[in-house]
């Protein structure tokens, strides 16, 4: 059994530990409202890129009119992921979940046909372990996700997929429901299927007519680029919100348990508090007894 000294010495630390807890959740809470509205504030324009795009894709598939980047490459034997992950850890199985769900996309194929492309140290830590080639690293802003940071990434995928160094790209994130929820997600970015943007946007296959002004090649080789950019972008946000809420998840589950470790601790401190006061109590009174 534990001494009191012992005990006191846990409570002191579980006492620190649920302060540290406490101030990390109180921190993540303000991050993810900001990162919250972030990602309210750019999902109707994603979703509205997604109907443009997935309307014009449908609507130029008979015509003549091409893209480098809505070339559909059968069979792709040599596939591209973009894993965006959590930068720090503390946030329960945020980080496993999602690299789960990568590890599972990119089993079946080869690892020597396969590239990837990191966001977050969590995922780039996870994947130098892995036989899968490493063709970028990218650092993500938990403050604030600026659209030139998908840019940045958007360029190289963009390059890699037209001088056809990679047949498909696939987008690894976590969706953003709420902040006890985050679903994590795969979805095929290049090349560009008019379908499934339009499932993506939650609309109906049914389409219009539309008359281009200039002229279709010049217009798509000026909205594809940015379509992939903001689906990226879109991603990092979610991805940052998700990993907040997760974060503040988590440490107020620690919290707790360090309020609930530090009841249970002094309860065991008073219970051994009155052994010592029984036992000391006892030997007076044997004493006492000895000398009559």
């Amino acid at each position: 059994m534990a001494t009191m000294r012992q005990i006191r010495s846990r409570i002191k630390t579980a006492k620190n530990i649920q302060q540290i807890t406490k101030a990390m959740k109180m921190v993540a809470a303000a991050r993810l409202k900001r990162a919250q509205d972030r990602v309210q504030s750019a999902r109707p324009y994603s979703e509205k890129m997604r109907e443009m795009m997935g309307s014009l894709g449908r609507a130029l598939a008979s015509s003549t009119v091409t893209n480098p980047l809505l070339e559909v490459r059968e069979p792709a034997q040599r596939a591209a992921f973009l894993v965006i992950s959590a930068d720090r850890g503390l946030c329960g199985s945020y980080s496993t979940n999602l690299l789960k769900k990568a590890t599972e996309a990119v089993k079946p194929y080869a690892p020597e046909e396969t590239r990837v492309l990191l966001v977050g140290r969590k995922g780039q830590v996870f994947f130098r372990r892995r036989p899968n080639p490493i063709v970028g690293e990218f650092t993500l802003n938990m403050t604030a996700v600026t659209f030139a940071d998908a840019q940045a990434i958007g360029r190289q995928v963009r390059q890699m997929y037209v001088s056809g160094e990679i047949d498909v790209l696939y987008l690894v994130y976590t969706r953003f429901l709420s902040a006890l929820t985050q679903k994590p997600t795969v979805v095929q970015l290049l090349p560009i299927v008019a379908e499934d943007a339009l499932a993506a946007a939650d609309l109906p296959t049914g389409g219009e007519e539309y008359l281009f002004e200039p002229d279709a090649e010049g217009i798509l080789g000026r909205l594809l680029p940015r379509y992939v950019d903001t689906i990226i972008y879109q991603a990092m946000a979610e991805s940052v919100a998700s990993e907040h809420g997760a974060r503040m998840t988590a440490m107020s589950s620690a919290t707790d348990n360090a309020k609930k470790m530090i009841s249970n601790l002094t309860l065991s401190l008073n219970r051994a508090r009155q052994a010592k006061i029984t036992t000391e109590l006892t030997e007076i009174v044997s004493g006492a007894d000895a000398l009559k």
